[in-house]
């Protein structure tokens, strides 16, 4: 629940006990900006905010289905130079994520990882009830394929962000995310499934 900013202290806590940990990042966008209207935070902020507070081990951050507009000519100019790797939505289109999914295990190790899923990751036509759809998103199964593909790593956090039943009548977004979240949960190190 909550806008992204929520993530922000939550790693600050986590990385108080932990150390930097890794961070797999399902979104439209990248939430490294600096400001917006003269705030240092806000919900396009907090990774940004979290790599200079050191709470990111940086070179086991991976961001999934980045897409949308931007002001600049180059947007993830930052997230690169940081050391992160950016998955855009384009890369995704059409195919399985469970080649991609192995990468990402390999790369993130044995050591603490956070989930952190904003509903906008996915396509607008299944998940219309968030503030900043961008369309050409992830699919459903798409999201599942990530999610699942985390089990085994040493998940020491998750959250589900973004959603804003307001934005749509159906309820489908909320049913989504309520299902993301029962996934993420499912993942989590010693949860015993069938």
């Amino acid at each position: 629940g909550g806008d992204h900013t929520i993530t922000y202290p939550i790693l600050q806590a986590l990385a108080a006990k932990h150390g930097p940990v890794g961070l797999v990042h399902v979104d439209a966008h990248t939430d490294t900006g600096d400001t917006a209207l003269g705030q240092k935070i806000y919900h396009g902020s907090p990774f940004r905010r979290c790599v200079e507070e050191g709470l990111l081990d940086c070179g086991r951050v991976v961001q999934i289905g980045i897409r949308g507009s931007s002001y600049d000519p180059d947007p993830h100019k930052y997230c690169r130079e940081q050391g992160f790797r950016v998955v855009p939505a384009e890369e995704c289109w059409m195919k399985s994520l469970e080649p991609l999914m192995r990468e990402v295990r390999a790369q993130m190790g044995e050591r603490p990882m956070y989930i952190s899923f904003d509903i906008d990751g996915l396509d607008p036509a299944y998940a219309p009830g968030t503030g900043t759809p961008e369309i050409a998103g992830l699919t459903p199964a798409q999201a599942l394929e990530i999610i699942r593909g985390c089990k085994g790593l040493n998940i020491v956090g998750c959250d589900l962000v973004e959603v804003a039943p307001m934005y749509d009548v159906s309820g489908n977004t909320a049913l989504l995310g309520a299902n993301l979240l029962f996934e993420m949960l499912c993942v989590l190190p010693g949860v015993k499934t069938l």
